[in-house]
């Protein structure tokens, strides 16, 4: 899918605003979202006992135990749909390596000095490709971790080494997420808008990504 969403003509998008997520886009991103926030919590709670209350709100040990590696495939089947839409979206372009440079002034809302982005600027391709080859690391060491009595019993040594790989992954996904939302909510406001109407303004697509607003539409201003 390439970055130029066409709004389908039944679609109602004021005058002023461009389309910036279809629906599926949308609805695959929140059920990721619910998903990767259950995976949190109940990983947080299997992972030490300082959270091992959480348990105890989310249903139990029990249920908990059972359900998180189910809601493991849910999450990565919408990381692999998002993945097929959003793919080309996130391939690296030269104005990536300017918007690294200015990191500090994107932190700080100077967009004035932030080069122009295409439909996702560089922090956002590097939060998806974190969270893409995280999530394979998680689903193979977690795989092994769900039916362990399958692993030949020769091999019973590996696990130690397989559960420090999954934690390890799991908290550095943590700490993008947590950057993703700071980033979402405080740095780029109209971020969760979007990706909860599907639509933004044409002077939040100009200043935030111009590429793609160009792309787009065509226009210049």
């Amino acid at each position: 899918m390439s970055g130029g969403i066409v709004a389908r003509p039944t679609t109602a998008i004021p005058e002023d605003q461009v389309q910036r997520y279809t629906f599926a886009e949308r609805a695959y991103h929140w059920i990721n979202s619910i998903a990767y926030t259950y995976l949190l919590l109940t990983g947080l709670a299997l992972f030490t006992p300082l959270a091992y209350w959480l348990a105890y709100v989310l249903g139990g040990p029990a249920t908990i135990r059972y359900w998180h590696p189910w809601i493991g495939l849910v999450y990565f089947a919408t990381i692999f749909w998002m993945h097929r839409m959003w793919k080309r979206d996130m391939q690296k372009i030269p104005e990536d390596e300017k918007w690294s440079k200015n990191l500090r002034a994107y932190a700080e809302n100077r967009d004035e000095l932030m080069p122009p982005q295409g439909r996702f600027n560089a922090g956002q391709k590097q939060f998806w490709w974190v969270m893409f080859f995280s999530t394979f690391i998680l689903l193979i060491t977690g795989i092994i971790m769900w039916i362990p009595e399958k692993m030949p019993r020769e091999l019973h040594w590996v696990l130690p080494i397989i559960i420090f790989i999954h934690s390890a992954t799991a908290l550095i996904t943590i700490a993008a997420f947590i950057i993703h939302v700071y980033m979402s909510v405080w740095v780029t406001p109209g971020s969760v808008k979007a990706m909860v109407e599907g639509h933004v303004s044409t002077t939040w697509a100009r200043t935030h990504h111009r590429l793609w607003y160009e792309k787009i539409t065509g226009r210049r201003n």
